[in-house]
């Protein structure tokens, strides 16, 4: 008989409820819980060393999220036929939950620790991501790993201007704003989502809502953990600190880091020389001073300047209304774009805004080019596809080239649910879309390169989408004691660590499509928020407006050598016509025109698309298609080609796939005694249909009705 299991349950305002239970599965675990919303459980566990390995500095903490197959009933495709690598998909969930809890585990806490979330049962109804960084945090909540605060993140959807907590895969369908929030009982923490071109207000009030509905989330967390009986968290020392060394770098120092930071410089390079002069010529000194037998703690001091470079920087921004590169508060850096920069590309960009520099290609394929996606509860195939790459020639530094990491992929996925909702839809967009950013610079916000640059390669590809979109990064230093803050347009790299909130905000004229905002600072108000993003529309739209000027609106054709389309509806029976018997016929119209075909059958009707690269290779397809699917109608005068001969006639194909009977006296007025030298196969002739056999559908032609009897 288990003992001491523990429930607790979350009650939605929809009458939904969310239980999470502890101390039944995965119990040698530091902390195990299993959180459940309808038939959609989540098994979420933690671990966290007892000492931190000598010489880290850091939180070595890993976040990873899976869906298993089977809690879907599905078996995974392939040859292995079991769960692998993460996929994207898991990839950015897990990445939500890292950047929620990461900033909450103590600074001085540097044991390696895990949290390994898994989809062990899904209803197919609710997305498991809205549940899996409440499933994390109440694990460590059941623990006695050390965190400042318990988390939850909610998902919300908008339909009819009705907000909802965590819908449904289909309310999410006629949703205009799809939004994860994560926060704790006291302060929003993280905010990432898509949207329909809201406007600022709407995303505040639906990042209210979310609040309301995490804060009973984190308080049932508390109640579980008294419940369970975590009174004290583990005590610990991973780092040494020396006050007295911290406190002389710090008089020593700060002035001249303060003035220097004052001065400013656009440069980066020169600026992190710079600072490296003043720390090392500093611990040269400190070496020189030191009693003979001693030594300075180099890696020691080291971080202490890095902290009080924070500080300088900090307070010249607050204090002199000045950025670190004399930038003023919503001042944007230079942007110069250039677009049809890759002749051979079916669209092309590149976007540089600063230091930050974007070459983003545009191509544009078949249906046979869809990305699949196979996942344990999303599956089906996906027609748009942008890919992020950052190589690091893009900071100058060396490091090997590897597949894409997590970072890359969630820059590349903002940007994608940036675009996405202003490509055109349905019939208007028969391609399948690949955009591919390279960033080949970057000090600050490449991710916002890439949305702008990709919109520029898609304008110039020919594609024609509802609106423009930019986009742009955003940051906040404050300081609580005095209350000052400044709010910064088109952030650098350096004020992103610095700064107290890192958000990313993409939209067009009219509204918000994405964002991304991490908040690194307790107690950030709403006005202020609101003020925020208010500059960020601003600094947006001037962003649009050097876009613009570039190209104003989509080309309205594609390149030459980009794929034309062109759909042809056909009756559903007719399918198989086109088709042919084990594709033999679709194949050699094919190999024929050099076009390539996709067929798929909706509402009750056939659609052909049809790709091809030149005119000629599209009317050969058209052609042969229209053809096929041409009823023929007696008394129509067709162009034949003679396929054979018989002792009684010829059969003549007078449309693609489609034969008659030429009988040897409907060849001449004349009698005619045998077919020896009267026609050859492959002669084309015309014929006129003089009927269609109602039992057998077999077609009888004429030639001599077409020559007149002399």
């Amino acid at each position: 008989m288990l003992q001491n299991v523990h429930t607790k349950t979350i009650q939605l305002a929809d009458n939904r409820e969310i239980t999470i239970e502890t101390g039944k599965l995965a119990r040698q675990a530091d902390g195990a819980v299993v959180v459940r919303m309808g038939d959609t459980m989540l098994l979420a566990t933690v671990v966290s060393a007892q000492e931190a390995k000598p010489g880290t500095d850091f939180l070595p903490l890993s976040v990873d999220y899976q869906e298993k197959f089977a809690s879907n009933g599905k078996i995974p495709g392939g040859f292995l036929k079991r769960e692998g690598r993460l996929s994207d998909h898991e990839i950015l969930i897990s990445r939500l939950v890292d950047r929620a809890l990461r900033p909450l585990f103590p600074g001085d806490y540097h044991a390696d620790t895990q949290i390994n979330i898994q989809l062990i049962s899904s209803d197919g109804l609710t997305p498991p991501d809205s549940l899996a960084a409440l499933a994390a945090s109440a694990a460590i909540a059941v623990s006695d790993i050390p965190i400042e605060a318990y988390i939850s993140e909610v998902r919300v959807g908008r339909i009819d201007g009705k907000m909802i907590i965590n819908p449904t895969y289909q309310q999410l369908e006629k949703s205009d704003l799809d939004m994860i929030i994560a926060a704790t009982l006291d302060n929003i923490l993280m905010v990432e989502g898509e949207m329909k071109e809201i406007s600022e207000q709407d995303m505040i009030e639906a990042i209210k809502f979310a609040h309301e509905a995490i804060k009973d989330q984190c308080r049932v967390q508390a109640e579980l953990a008294e419940a369970v009986g975590i009174k004290e968290k583990r005590t610990y020392s991973h780092e040494v600190h020396d006050e007295a060394l911290e406190k002389r770098i710090f008089e020593d120092l700060y002035q001249a880091t303060y003035d220097f930071v004052k001065i400013g410089n656009d440069n980066k390079n020169e600026r992190a020389e710079g600072f490296k002069k003043i720390r090392n010529e500093y611990l040269a000194k400190l070496a020189e001073e030191a009693a003979e037998g001693t030594e300075i703690d180099e890696d020691l001091a080291k971080t202490y300047f890095a902290k009080l470079k924070k500080k300088a920087s900090r307070d010249v921004t607050l204090r002199e209304k000045k950025r670190v590169d004399n930038r003023k508060y919503d001042e944007i850096r230079s942007i110069w774009c250039e677009v049809d920069y890759l002749p051979s590309a079916h669209g092309s960009a590149v976007f540089t805004r600063g230091e930050t520099q974007s070459l983003t290609t545009c191509t544009l394929g078949t249906k046979m080019d869809e990305m699949m996606i196979d996942g344990a509860v999303l599956s089906g195939y996906n027609k748009f596809i942008l890919h992020y790459n950052f190589p690091a020639f893009s900071t100058g530094e060396v490091k090997p080239n590897r597949g894409p990491g997590r970072r890359e992929v969630g820059h590349g996925n903002l940007a994608y649910r940036a675009i996405k909702n202003m490509l055109p839809q349905g019939e208007d967009n028969p391609y399948t879309i690949r955009i591919v950013s390279d960033i080949l610079e970057s000090n600050g916000s490449s991710s916002m390169a890439t949305v702008c640059a990709g919109i520029l390669a898609l304008m110039d590809a020919g594609i024609q989408i509802k609106a423009p979109v930019a986009g742009i990064a955003m940051g906040l230093i404050s300081d609580s004691e005095t209350g000052d803050y400044a709010v910064l347009s088109d952030i650098l790299g350096d004020e992103d660590h610095l700064g107290d909130m890192d958000f990313k905000v993409t939209g067009t004229k009219n509204g918000i499509t994405a964002c991304q905002m991490d908040i690194k600072v307790d107690g950030l108000s709403y006005e202020i928020l609101s003020e925020a993003l208010e500059q960020a529309r601003k600094g947006r739209l001037h962003i649009l407006g050097k876009m613009l000027e570039v190209i104003s609106e989509p080309n309205a054709d594609l390149k030459p050598h980009a794929p034309r389309s062109q759909t042809l509806v056909i009756p559903t029976d007719m399918i198989g016509a086109v088709i042919g018997p084990g594709g033999k016929i679709i194949q050699e119209i094919q190999k024929e025109s050099g076009a390539v075909i996709s067929i798929d059958e909706k509402n009750n009707q056939g659609y052909v698309n049809i790709f091809a690269t030149n005119n000629e290779s599209m009317s050969a397809a058209v052609r042969r298609v229209q053809g096929i699917v041409a009823i023929p109608d007696v008394g129509e005068t067709y162009d034949g080609v003679v396929k054979s001969i018989m002792p009684f006639g010829a059969f003549v194909e007078f449309l693609p796939g489609k034969q008659g009977l030429l009988h040897i006296s409907e060849i001449k007025w004349e009698r005619i005694e045998k077919m020896d030298g009267v026609l050859d196969v492959g002669e084309e002739i015309k014929v006129k249909l003089l009927d269609v056999d109602k039992k057998t559908g077999k077609y009888r032609l004429s030639r001599k009705a077409l020559i007149p009897k002399s």
